[in-house]
């Protein structure tokens, strides 16, 4: 069983990402997925989430430039970020949580930085 987070990078302000969020070994199907990120000397944040029904909520500081996005048939979880701003940079988490059971990727680094 195994999350792996995949394209962060680094890029300038206004600039896009797409983040992945690959599973194996379960299918993502009917859990929830949480994209989370931490940047340098801060807690651990959640930035967006989409549920088992597929209802999608987003941190107030993304909405209208981060989408979150589900597909059952590659079994991921994108996460595609326009408009990047300096704040945004920090290593970004997914979680697949359903009831008691989470699992979480290792991380993928995003920087924005002109």
């Amino acid at each position: 069983v195994q999350l792996v987070e995949s394209g962060g990078g680094l890029v300038q302000p206004g600039e896009s990402l797409r983040l992945s969020c690959e599973a194996s070994g379960f299918s993502l199907n009917g859990y929830g997925i949480i994209w989370h990120r931490q940047a340098p000397g801060m807690p651990r944040d959640w930035v967006a989430s989409i549920g088992g029904t597929n209802l999608k909520k987003y941190q107030e500081s993304v909405k209208g430039r981060f989408t979150i996005i589900r597909d059952n048939a590659k079994n991921a979880v994108y996460l595609q970020m326009n408009n990047l701003k300096p704040e945004d940079t920090a290593v970004y988490y997914c979680e697949a949580t359903r009831l008691s059971t989470s699992y979480w990727g290792q991380g993928t680094q995003v920087t924005v930085s002109s």
